[in-house]
């Protein structure tokens, strides 16, 4: 193979000028260095699948950063396009037999292009709107209202018909993100989104551990029932389960975006609650949502440089665990405390990538899952891709995510599951879209708490 990108120059070439990064956490040049543009990464890239274009592959978006680093390009232009165009899967740092970090490149990156690089006045004001509704769970609810009479109105045949003609003439206009978001509405209760969560649930019998757990924003919202069925089954797997009252967003989808200052705000907030509970005993916090769990078990790189924080963040990374991993321990010290009712069911499972590829956890939910008597797990072809959702990215970039999710659902189809399950909203949400009604699509602990209530049939549909 090319030792660089197609059609590209050397990249051991001596800097041209200043480089086109500011010097807050630009990308290093260590890092940069590590790539040997090898090529693996491509066919696990959903953009390079999509177009075939070099610069929209991982290598190609280094040998990017490595110009910008060096003064050859600006950040404006071509290059912020194609970063933009990045999904932020680390399908890549799977992928990487030299173990390019990636993701610390990205990392690194999206916050220059945030702070440098002027957006046009109608892509600012859609994602300024993204980020002053989503990581507030307040106005989320306020929002479910007319959300859930939408809903209503548009099961009326004449209404979805006139709803779904004005989304056809959205698509291919300036508009046609406000078409991706009226496709990915969750279905939506008002007394789902204004439920509360106990603050304290004791375990069902001998206590085995104490956890406290992260209700997250749109999680707790619009897939409360995920956030219940959490609690019940650490619970009945003998965890007392502790739920702040005042907590609020982790800062993933922000941090996920590049909204740097923002993003950390919102992660010390987060240390800050709940290293309270740490220093009381519990010994994890846990997260049922991979993009949050990702970054929460990141903060303590993100502020190793705060002098303030450093300690804290680690320690609070430290203690950060998935649910499945959570529950995989607790299989792991026997048979399941809690009896599982049988569920015969071919059950296809979709790694999400902020839980696969940026957290590494993927046989615990897959053990997790088989712990369920008659159950058995299949995986989806092309199990590394992404499936669009992406944080805002079927949002900001719909044609590229419509086209992802098209692919992974018939990959899901060709399996042909009675069920299909995933450990994030977002993904559960673009599944949703490309599925269509006909497949139940759960998260792995509605599945398990099914099971053990008896009530897997009615609890699918």
């Amino acid at each position: 193979m090319s030792s660089t990108p197609a059609g590209s120059a050397d990249t051991n070439l001596p800097r041209s000028g200043p480089s086109a990064f500011d010097a807050h956490h630009p990308p290093e040049r260590d890092l940069l260095d590590d790539c040997v543009h090898c090529g693996f990464c491509l066919p696990t890239c959903p953009t390079y699948q999509l177009w075939g274009e070099e610069m929209d592959s991982p290598r190609g978006r280094i040998y990017l950063m490595d110009l910008a680093e060096k003064g050859d390009i600006a950040l404006e232009g071509s290059f912020a396009t194609h970063i933009d165009r990045c999904l932020g899967c680390m399908a890549c740092v799977t992928a990487c037999p030299s173990g390019v970090q990636y993701d610390r490149l990205l990392e690194s990156v999206r916050p220059q292009v945030e702070r440098n690089v002027p957006r046009d006045r109608g892509d600012t004001l859609f994602r300024d709107a993204i980020f002053a509704l989503f990581p507030y769970k307040r106005r989320l609810r306020v929002a479910a209202v007319p959300g859930a009479l939408f809903q209503r109105l548009v099961r009326v045949p004449a209404v979805r018909k006139f709803v779904d003609a004005g989304t056809q003439r959205l698509r291919g206009t300036r508009f046609a993100r406000l078409a991706a978001l009226e496709s990915l509405l969750p279905p939506v209760t008002v007394k789902e989104a204004f439920a509360t969560l106990p603050a304290v649930t004791p375990a069902v019998g001998q206590r085995r551990a104490r956890v406290a757990l992260l209700s997250g924003c749109v999680q707790d919202v619009f897939f409360h029932r995920v956030n219940e069925a959490t609690v019940r089954v650490l619970a009945a797997e003998g965890a007392d389960v502790l739920v702040p009252r005042d907590q609020q967003c982790c800062g993933a989808l922000e941090l996920h975006a590049g909204r740097e200052p923002s993003a950390l705000f919102r992660a010390r907030r987060t240390i800050s609650l709940f290293e309270r509970l740490l220093d009381s005993g519990v010994d994890h916090v846990v997260t049922n949502v991979a993009g949050c769990g990702s970054s929460m078990k990141e903060y303590g790189h993100l502020l190793a440089d705060d002098p303030v924080w450093a300690a804290r963040a680690a320690a609070f990374s430290a203690s950060v665990r998935d649910v499945h991993e959570v529950l995989a321990d607790l299989l792991a010290d026997g048979a399941p405390r809690a009896p599982r009712n049988p569920v015969a069911a071919r059950v296809a499972y979709h790694d999400a990538c902020h839980l696969g590829h940026a957290q590494g956890v993927r046989t615990q939910p897959r053990d997790v899952l088989r712990s369920v008597p008659g159950v058995e797990v299949v995986d989806i072809p092309e199990a590394a891709l992404c499936c669009g959702s992406a944080g805002i990215y079927n949002m900001v970039m719909p044609d590229a995510a419509d086209e992802l999710g098209a692919r992974k659902a018939a990959g899901v189809r060709s399996v042909a599951p009675d069920v299909v399950v995933t450990a994030n909203p977002g993904c559960l949400l673009q599944m949703r879209k490309h599925l269509g009604p006909d497949v139940p699509l759960l998260h792995p602990v509605e599945l398990l708490d099914a099971s053990i209530r008896g009530t897997a049939a009615c609890e699918w549909r």
